[in-house]
């Protein structure tokens, strides 16, 4: 059982942050003193995946601060996150799962940890994600996985407040507002510890890939909120472990999409949202087949058939964790099509979407 001794006090204490590596050594050594810096006393934590480069050597040699999980074998991004936070003490209240390619800033994790503190009701929360990179103006710019906060159109499309598909917008401040969201990012989230055990942690079969989008409406469905705050920031390299072009990646996306929607979707919402994902699956499936990406197309159609050959594990799942919000009731939400607000009419920023169709 990890524990917290020998750590400095601090404002966060009562915090553990927790990253997963596989193979990330060079990721560790350029982001870890960034974190071990500036996380007001939290403990640090890296889980090994069983990572066969020199990444537990580092931390041993490098990093003594940090204290060392190690998994006999990979377990992918949710059970290896699962089976650590098992480990840890019960003393910690708050833990955070951050990405090994995340680099912190001053008073990252305070302003997260004091709105949860201040309201039970929210279970998880996450900050400011922008684009790591050495150019500055890069950096202003919205990053992928998380920017704004997370939302959903009305099929369970994920997308962000600053991000709609590939269209990155810049950071002019205008997402500076804590507010309810409809998902935080797994790159960084911060999240209380009794409502992660209370719901089982991430969702195992996804093995990564919108499972942090899983866990969110999960806990949405059990009565919790999840909030951005936009007065914490960070900076995320992304595609660190699977980049988008591999069909792996697009395996990942569909399969875990189809799951997501079937598991958390309320029953009188049930058959229209997912039959019209579907559709626009095969619509996505036959517009890669006639680009020549036959890997990808062949990507989307194994998704298909491992969906429908879970469908009973996704059924006792679903029967496990009951969706019993409606869209109506759900922070995050768009109650449009994003496919058609983008590829059809155009929209590529967030402001330009409907507000009336916003929650």
């Amino acid at each position: 059982m990890a524990s917290k001794s020998g750590l400095a006090s601090g404002p966060c204490a009562d915090v553990a942050v927790v990253i997963l590596n596989w193979n990330g050594q060079d990721f560790l050594r350029r982001f870890l003193p960034s974190v071990l810096y500036h996380s007001d006393g939290a403990a640090v934590f890296v889980i090994d995946n069983a990572s066969t480069d020199n990444s537990v050597g580092l931390l041993q040699q490098e990093f003594p601060a940090v204290q060392l999980i190690q998994h006999p074998q990979n377990l992918g991004f949710c059970e290896g996150y699962n089976a650590g936070l098992r480990q840890l003490s019960a003393e910690f209240r708050y833990y955070v799962l951050l990405n090994s390619d995340v680099e912190v800033t001053p008073g990252w994790l305070l302003p997260q940890r004091e709105l949860l503190e201040q309201h039970p009701q929210i279970a998880a929360c996450q900050p400011k994600i922008r684009q790591y990179s050495e150019d500055a103006t890069q950096r202003q710019l919205l990053e992928y996985a998380g920017a704004g906060g997370g939302y959903l159109d009305r099929l369970g499309y994920p997308f962000c407040r600053g991000r709609l598909f590939d269209t990155l917008e810049t950071d002019h401040d205008q997402y500076n507002d804590p507010r309810p969201v409809a998902w935080a990012t797994g790159a960084c989230m911060l999240v209380r510890a009794t409502a992660w055990h209370q719901l089982g942690g991430l969702e195992p079969r996804f093995f990564a890939h919108m499972e942090e989008i899983d866990l969110c409406w999960r806990l949405q469905n059990a009565g919790y909120e999840v909030w951005y705050h936009g007065g914490s920031v960070v900076y995320h390299v992304g595609g660190g472990t699977l980049h988008k072009s591999n069909p792996r990646k697009t395996y990942l996306n569909f399969h875990n999409g189809l799951a997501l929607v079937y598991m958390n979707t309320h029953g009188s919402e049930l058959a229209g949202t997912l039959t019209l994902r579907l559709l626009l699956d095969w619509v996505a499936a036959l517009r890669l087949l006639s680009q020549g990406n036959t890997a990808d197309f062949r990507a989307v159609l194994r998704a298909h058939w491992q969906f429908w050959r879970q469908l009973a594990y996704w059924r006792q799942r679903r029967q496990k964790f009951p969706p019993v919000r409606t869209t109506g009731e759900r922070a995050g939400l768009y109650r449009g099509s994003l496919v058609w607000a983008y590829f059809g009419k155009g929209i590529k920023r967030f402001s330009e979407l409907e507000p009336e169709l916003l929650s």
